[in-house]
């Protein structure tokens, strides 16, 4: 049997509990043996707004799964020149890891059917399964992904039914701006290195 890896991608500005949820929420119902947060350096979808530095979001995400033996860093997306596109990381790590890894993306449902619009999308999908955890607000959009994928490749995209954690890093960014806690939304040592740092103010 191939070694499921999971892969969390994204700008982690900041990293937050709800992040956290999810990884470990797919892990237990994909059987993820790891668990990959991948912090990107040029977000393609984030062009033009301003966010912490490489350092400070390595750092965050370094004190957010410190303790979780299933989580790991990895900074292939920072070493990588240009946009952090995912086809790219995906074909890279399928490079390192061999044939003897499946790779799981974890995202939100919403993304799910933004795929469509993703850089190398069905090359992408046809490489990697996709986890999207629900929110019932935005159910997966069959009829476009039947559309854009087929049939075969739709069955590489799941669907994960998790509690709902209402918490964004826009939620945290604005919160921290109007002097406001971020205590139990964000772990205890990130909101205590978002403070030493004065990031979001």
């Amino acid at each position: 049997m191939k070694k499921r890896i999971g892969l969390m991608g994204g700008t982690f500005d900041p990293i937050h509990l709800a992040h956290l949820h999810i990884a470990e929420e797919s892990r237990q119902a994909f059987s993820l043996a790891e668990v990959l947060f991948i912090p990107a350096a040029q977000p393609p979808h984030k062009q033009g707004r301003k966010i912490a530095s490489a350092k400070q979001r390595i750092k965050m995400v370094e004190l957010a799964i410190a303790g979780n033996p299933a989580f790991t860093l990895n900074l292939l997306e920072m070493r990588r020149q240009g946009p952090s596109y995912s086809w790219l990381t995906v074909q890279e790590l399928h490079e390192r890891l061999g044939a003897e890894a499946e790779l799981y993306f974890i995202t939100g449902s919403d993304s799910i059917n933004d795929l469509p619009t993703w850089n190398h999308a069905k090359d992408l999908v046809a490489a990697c399964h996709f986890i999207g955890a629900a929110r019932p607000e935005v159910p997966f959009d069959e009829k476009l992904l039947l559309d854009s994928f087929g049939q075969e490749l739709r069955q590489h995209i799941h669907e994960l039914q998790i509690p709902r954690m209402e918490i964004s890093s826009t939620l945290i960014r604005q919160r921290v701006a109007g002097g406001k806690s971020i205590r139990y939304l964000v772990p205890e040592k990130v909101a205590d290195y978002i403070q030493k740092e004065g990031l979001y103010q």
